[in-house]
């Protein structure tokens, strides 16, 4: 039988269904081979010879493909219809030829299909082809360059910029336009302006809301009225004089719908409508398309197959009349930069299929299916028409003049189905409301006057979809990327995302501010969109893909090489230029924003730590141990700091008391650092209180945790109060260090140094019956006494019968003894045994084991024994 091989599980599956038993349809759960992630995989020196290997987890598909094929050498590539669709088909291909299963004259076919549906198998599989090299090599191009940026680059900044994790061909300018974006709202300055607005009412008594647009006789601008004084006069204006309708004009208009959906518009409007990420859409249009309900899902194409439109008709007429199909199809054509439109749109497969129609029970799934085949059926629906009517009031003397807008629809057109959603920096249209009936040269009266101060606003922070907007508009990236670029630069941790917002962080303005001054060409808008130009002129047969890398390597070779030159030092001080208007920002008094302002000597500079990330710091070091984090000064934050060398509260007991900030955060601590006393007594500062505002009998208290409660009534172990990583608890065990016991949480932090032993008592048993008694203390069976070194011996209840306990060790008593009979020499022994079997795990010298198995007659023996575990 041939064999089929497509990229996924779910999607062989579903076409295994249309072709049937006289085909094996396999996966090859997506690329099969890749660059290994090392230097040398591709030799700039050798042609850009690339070195490929078969992934480990791709071995075993490989193999089953293989093992296929020993039978029926006939193999069909039907994997995805795009770039990497065929790179997977050639890859696949070449992966058997090297094991030698496919002879070198073997012919392979290739099919491509943009649907998975019966019609669209049966007939790609009619009109196979070859794998198209060209396309593999725009993907041998493509992967080339992001190998060479990414294993070349990265280096560069791991030496030169500590913490810095990687940089990548696209990902990092994608990461300048969120850098930048951050850098604009931060140097905004806004703009204060002002309107009026009158609440008229006709002769018929309705209301209308018209705003101020002539004064003095002229056309006010948006900053004409700059302040409440202006504003004052303007409301005056018009309260001392009589308003009527100057003029009534009502125009037509029309709405048309908006283009299917490709890849970008998609990720946009998922995003904008349910705030679903790129990396999220994807996944859930990638189920639909492997169910066979959409077409193929990464497209820069917004055309529809004529059949499809036909369809589209079809639905429309049957689910809303013949008034909402237009007299003829609708024709798309994309504006994008450097689109392709190799492929058609993101439609469903059948237009009669909504989405209560189909068997999908995931939600996201559900949902993205019924956005696509709304959007889709609306894109072919007739035009929304309305009337918008504008009204003119005006003074007697001409000098005051007003105006309001407002809509009515007449015929809803697409808008019964679908209306697209907007970006929060989109103009939104306050006049879509509907207008009361007025006459030319009514009288209003005036109801009220109101001015309304206004404030320029920065430009807004990228959501996912607005960024994915920009990226398509300059020509950055692909639609099959898109997800992927957005995905990494927060995996990166070089951006974060905050309600939908993504924000810069430190590393990654770090990184941008490195790569703008160093390696600019690589991170400019038209650079990388000139860049993929000419990869598209490669996959269509009109450039050598080995000619465009050469070109490339050498400039991009001879700035890696001029970027070493700089020292560590070097670059830190240029990027403090740089980023100095944001972490040195002169505050106009005239002092140097960069000096010191502990020693007042030193000057501050960005530093950056090993882990990653970056902090302000003074040039004194260690001398002046100043540091706040990387941004602009807190004036507030700074008055109330702990300063570098700690806060001295006060002496007690005859040790000075300190709070200190530490790595994990601000901590108390009793005494100073020594020779003879490296680990003083500390004690974390609870995150409710301000450790700037901590006095000493607070901190003296704090460090005299763990409080001992007493013993517990039931067993005699202790209790404790204390607060810990999740806050202020209670734990049941002879001391706070001992794993074993019960912990229970306590309500608020006063409740550490108020709660009493009935309470406790409780609330550890509360705490014990919630977990079904796991962890509650062991019942004890009979008191041995004390063992000589100190500490009482028991029995005790175990979930394999009686055992000895004492201390931390837990001693077996063989099956054959009861334990009514046992007493303190045998308990001894059996206790001096298990010490020995802990000394044995730990390497201990096996004379100090000897002696303890006389514990039992002798008892200094057993003191001999226990002296290694003090």
């Amino acid at each position: 039988m041939p064999v089929v091989v497509v990229e996924s599980p779910a999607k062989a599956k579903t076409i295994n269904s249309y072709l049937g038993s006289d085909y094996t349809v396999l996966a090859s759960y997506g690329h099969v081979r890749d660059l290994p992630p090392k230097d040398g995989s591709v030799d700039p020196e050798n042609n850009f010879e690339m070195q490929w290997e078969v992934a480990s987890a791709s071995k075993k598909h490989v193999k089953a493909i293989a093992d296929a094929l020993k039978d029926d050498p006939n193999l069909i590539l039907a994997t995805d219809p795009d770039r990497e669709g065929e790179a997977i088909s050639w890859h696949l291909e070449e992966a058997l030829r090297k094991r030698k299963i496919l002879k070198k004259d073997t012919p392979v076919s290739r099919v491509v299909f943009n649907a998975i549906t019966k019609t669209a198998v049966t007939e790609a599989m009619q009109n196979p082809r070859q794998v198209d090299t060209e396309l593999v090599e725009a993907y041998l191009a493509r992967r080339a360059l992001d190998y060479l940026v990414g294993f070349k680059l990265s280096p560069v900044l791991w030496r030169r910029l500590p913490g810095a994790k990687s940089a990548g061909r696209v990902q990092s300018v994608t990461l300048r336009l969120i850098v930048e974006r951050e850098m604009e709202i931060e140097v905004f300055k806004n703009r204060e302006y002002w309107s009026v607005k009158a609440l008229l009412e006709t002769p018929r008594g309705k209301s209308v809301e018209a705003r101020l647009t002539v004064l003095a006789g002229k056309k006010l601008d948006k900053f004409d009225i700059e302040n409440a004084t202006q504003a004052e006069l303007a409301q005056q204006a018009i309260n001392s004089r009589d308003i009527s309708v100057k003029s009534v004009e009502a125009k037509p208009t029309s709405r048309n719908p908006s283009a299917p959906f490709m890849t970008s518009t998609l990720q946009q409007e998922a995003s904008r409508k349910f705030g679903m990420g790129a990396r999220q859409t994807m996944n859930a249009a990638q189920r639909l398309y492997e169910a066979g309900l959409i077409t193929y899902m990464r497209t820069d194409g917004i055309d529809m197959a004529p059949e499809a439109v036909h369809e589209a008709r079809a639905a429309i007429k049957t689910k809303f009349g013949e008034d909402f199909v237009p007299a003829s199809p609708r024709m798309y054509k994309n504006k994008a930069k450097n689109a392709q439109e190799a492929h058609e749109c993101i439609r469903p497969t059948d237009m009669m299929r909504s989405a209560d129609d189909i068997k999908v029970t995931e939600a996201d799934q559900r949902k993205l299916y019924d956005l696509i085949y709304k959007r889709t059926i609306a894109s072919q629906m007739s035009a929304a028409r309305m009337e918008r009517t504008t009204v003119d009031f005006s003074s007697a003397d001409g000098q005051v003049e007003l105006r309001a807008t407002g809509q009515v629809v007449i015929f809803e057109g697409f808008l019964k189905v679908y209306e697209e959603g907007r970006d929060d920096d989109a103009v939104v249209d306050d006049d879509d409301k509907r207008l009361p009936q007025v006459n030319e040269g009514e009288a209003m009266a005036k109801a009220s006057v109101t001015p309304e101060q206004h404030f320029t606003q920065p430009p807004p922070r990228y959501t996912e979809a607005t960024l994915v907007k920009r990226m398509e508009e300059l020509g950055i990236g692909r639609p099959s990327t898109y997800a992927s670029i957005v995905t990494t630069i927060q995996d990166r941790e070089y951006v974060r995302k905050d309600k939908n917002r993504l924000f810069p962080e430190d590393k990654g303005r770090l990184v941008t501010a490195f790569l703008t001054n160093y390696f600019r060409k690589y991170v400019g808008y038209d650079y990388t969109a000139s860049l993929e130009e000419q990869l598209d002129h490669v996959s269509a047969g009109e450039a050598d893909y080995k000619k465009l890398l050469d070109t490339f390597w050498r400039d991009f070779k001879a700035t890696i090489d001029e970027a070493m030159d700089n020292s560590i030092t070097d670059v830190l001080e240029k990027i403090n230029d740089v980023l100095a208007p944001h972490i040195f920002p002169d505050e106009g008094d005239g002092k140097d924003p960069r000096l010191c302002p502990n020693c007042e000597q030193g000057r501050l500079s960005m530093r950056t730590a090993r882990a990653g990330g970056a902090f302000i710091g003074c040039s004194r070091y260690p001398e002046c141990k100043y540091t706040r984090p990387f941004g602009p000064p807190d004036p507030e934050a700074e008055a109330s700091a702990i300063p570098p060398e700690g806060k001295l509260l006060g002496e007690d007991a005859g040790d000075n008391i300190w709070i200190h900030k530490g790595r994990f955060g601000p901590y108390a601590q009793r005494g100073e650092v020594t020779d003879d006393n490296k680990k003083p007594p500390r004690q974390s500062v609870p995150k409710e209180w301000k450790p700037e505002e901590l006095d000493l009998a607070t901190t003296v208290k704090l460090l005299a945790l763990p409080r001992l409660i007493g013993p517990h009534p039931e067993d005699g172990v202790n209790v404790w109060a204390n607060i810990g990583r999740y806050g202020p608890y209670l734990k049941h065990a002879e001391t706070t260090s001992d794993r074993g016991g019960t912990n229970a949480n306590l309500e608020g932090l006063d409740e550490v140094w108020e709660v009493g032993m009935n309470r406790a008592v409780q609330l550890l048993a509360e705490k014990v019956a919630s977990r079904g008694g796991r962890g509650a203390p062991a019942k004890v069976l009979k008191d041995l006494g004390d063992h000589p070194d100190g500490g009482n011996i028991s029995i005790r209840e175990g979930k394999y019968g009686p055992y000895i306990k004492w201390e931390k060790v837990n001693a077996t008593i063989p099956k054959e003894t009861n334990a009514e009979d046992v007493n303190i020499d045998m308990a001894l022994e059996w206790i001096a045994e298990k010490e020995a079997k802990k000394g044995t795990k730990k390497r201990a010298p096996a004379k100090k084991r000897a002696p303890a198995k006389k514990a039992a007659a002798k008892k200094p023996a057993a003191k001999k024994k226990a002296a290694p575990k003090k």
